[in-house]
């Protein structure tokens, strides 16, 4: 333990932290391009600004802070996918296309398996600012599933199991 300080960016990274940095920085390059694909396919104008915003505020920014931290640390960072074309969605038929409703739901499903990713991180990380980093992106995605749970009921693209009234 004489190696752990009180500067967090001292101190090295355990197997734990470099497999899951690793592979959180892989999983969010492969997002990043995700919503690419699912902005072209979005036809309603409040979603695809919700979408570019999560996109650029959220995606991008976690990309490169652990990006930086595995630089930094000298791990060799994981392959990015290539990135994808604009495309007008008129131009994708409509058979191969999304629906607004369906891409609510899949951007909610990425926000959701993301909380559940930070939280284990968070649990597992003996760095402070490990911790402190993986703590913001949870709540940032929070905040955006919120925004985005009240846009798919303003929308009526909410699917909620059945009531139980007894």
């Amino acid at each position: 333990m004489g190696m752990l300080s009180n500067k967090p960016q001292e101190e090295p990274l355990h197997s734990g932290e470099v497999f899951h940095l690793w592979s959180y920085l892989h999983h969010t390059k492969t997002v990043l391009v995700t919503m690419q694909v699912l902005i072209n396919h979005t036809g309603d104008n409040d979603l695809k600004v919700l979408l570019e915003d999560l996109q650029e505020n959220i995606f991008t920014q976690e990309e490169q802070q652990v990006e930086a931290i595995l630089k930094e640390t000298g791990i060799r960072l994981p392959p990015a996918p290539p990135d994808r074309p604009n495309v007008e969605v008129q131009d994708i038929p409509a058979g191969a296309r999304f629906n607004d409703s369906e891409i609510a739901a899949l951007a909610q499903k990425e926000l959701m398996t993301g909380k559940i990713s930070c939280s284990y991180i968070m649990g597992i990380a003996i760095r402070e600012d490990i911790r402190t980093m993986y703590g913001e992106f949870h709540s940032q995605k929070e905040e955006y599933e919120v925004k985005l749970l009240q846009l798919s009921k303003e929308k009526g693209w909410l699917v909620s199991p059945p009531i139980n009234l007894k």
